[in-house]
């Protein structure tokens, strides 16, 4: 990094500034770059991203409080590692709002059908298909919260947001393979007719199959990659 480069992220406001670090510390970690248990001190990073200790302070605080993080007061801060059983708990407690948002969707009248779900539907049920995996990602997180929202409990939508924003680093990992994504379409779209025909017990069939066929995908993929990662040298970050 230049001088001239250094001297402008040190003058960033700190808001933004420990914004980009956070951005760029969670895309280390979600891209394996950074390791569960990889140590690392405020002050090297400071000096890797070119800042001065509060805004790097304030990322790595916002990482912790989030579980991907945990300061070791002798030395330093650390990756957590990876706790399965605790994304199980997550997909558990997605499930359940899911399938009550789906409940609660088909016991109303054929006629009453939200705007939500006809905006869904032009977005999956359709022939050109994005091969993007990343916007395919966030259209998938997208699709799901907004069927829990659709059901008409703010609380139960709240709830489904925060525990997508906690799984968000491992699930996206289930685009990254081209017939996740087409599954994902066809899967979507079949979710949505069983919902408009009002068939509770199909809907929640398709969803909770749907969602249980990524989440083991993921975990497989995860496994794979931490695995893949351990075995590369170890890249220069200064």
């Amino acid at each position: 990094m230049t001088s001239a480069s250094a001297r402008k992220g040190r003058t960033a406001r700190p808001e933004s500034l420990s914004s980009s670090i956070y951005a760029r510390l969670k895309a280390d970690i979600g891209e394996f770059r950074l390791l569960p248990g990889d140590r690392f001190s405020e002050g090297e990073l400071a000096e890797r991203m070119a800042a001065s200790r509060t805004p790097v302070r304030q990322a790595l605080h916002r990482l912790e409080r989030e579980g991907y993080l945990e300061v070791r007061f002798r030395s330093g801060w650390q990756v957590k590692a990876f706790d399965f059983e605790h994304f199980e708990e997550l997909y558990e407690l997605r499930i359940v709002l899911e399938l009550e948002a789906v409940r609660r969707l088909c016991q109303r009248p054929a006629t009453d059908q939200p705007d939500a779900l006809d905006r869904l539907a032009r977005t999956w049920v359709v022939r050109e298909r994005l091969d993007d995996g990343p916007e395919v990602s966030r259209l998938d997180e997208a699709f799901h919260c907004q069927l829990v929202e659709a059901a008409g409990n703010r609380e139960m939508a709240r709830i489904h947001r925060e525990v997508s924003e906690k799984i968000r680093i491992i699930r996206r990992l289930d685009f990254t393979q081209a017939p996740r994504i087409e599954a994902t379409y066809a899967e979507h779209g079949a979710i949505l007719q069983a919902i408009a025909d009002r068939n509770r017990e199909e809907a929640q069939h398709l969803l909770k199959t749907h969602i249980e066929v990524s989440k083991a995908e993921v975990r497989k993929i995860t496994l794979h990659m931490l695995h893949s990662a351990r075995q590369r040298p170890k890249p220069d970050q200064g």
